[in-house]
């Protein structure tokens, strides 16, 4: 499995991946011949337009483009997911942002607001791994994370987030007053993304579910 290695939590992700399949092995992506062999991607946290601008200096679009049309699978996890997102529908910076796409989600940038703004909670586990067993709570770490804000049809929900009262108030007179619950985790086809940080839990769960998905 490839952990992109430009930015963000990465070191995290790749012992997650040792820690959810004893023969799964981690390699961090810094260019393209680098995923060359590996079967799936994680893209992590981190700044997406910081992290678009390095992929771009580097080279890395066109081949992380060809790496999602062979087939194989991606996964981006907060920043991550904003990368692989078709659409960038609020919090976008003047002038865009170039992103991976491929992902037929529309996404709020800053919908859970700032550093200082940055919380954790637990969430139902209703995805389904090979052990089929652990359907406890997860915890999900949120920073500076962005929200799905809408999904196509062949996108399916994996995770969804009940907005507290006070967060319910700071949506009055915005684009997304009136949402009581927002989208955090999905899958389409090959690819996976959510909007907070599993990595640095030590619940390998989400990590499973993707070396499940890259072994499929």
């Amino acid at each position: 499995i490839g952990v992109l290695a430009i930015q963000g939590s990465f070191r995290e992700h790749a012992a997650l991946v040792r820690k959810a399949h004893p023969r799964a092995r981690a390699v961090e992506v810094r260019k393209g011949c680098h995923l060359r062999d590996v079967r799936g991607l994680i893209i992590p946290g981190g700044e997406s337009t910081t992290m678009a601008n390095i992929a771009r200096r580097f080279g890395l679009f066109e081949p992380l483009r060809a790496f999602q049309a062979s087939g194989r699978c991606v996964w981006g996890t907060c920043a991550g997911l904003i990368f692989l997102a078709e659409r960038l529908e609020r919090g976008g910076k003047e002038g865009g942002q170039e992103l991976l796409g491929g992902l037929d989600v529309g996404v709020n940038r800053n919908f859970f607001g700032s550093q200082i703004d940055s919380f954790e909670c637990m969430i139902p586990w209703t995805a389904t791994t090979s052990n089929g067993d652990d359907d406890a709570p997860f915890r999900a770490v949120f920073i500076r994370a962005p929200a799905i804000t809408s999904c196509g049809p062949d996108v399916e929900v994996l995770a969804k987030y009940a907005l507290p009262e006070a967060k319910k108030q700071k949506l009055v007179g915005t684009a997304d007053e009136g949402l009581n619950e927002v989208v955090v985790a999905v899958r389409q086809g090959k690819l996976l993304a959510t909007s907070f940080h599993p990595e640095i839990t030590a619940d390998a769960r989400w990590h499973k579910l993707f070396v499940d998905m890259c072994a499929e």
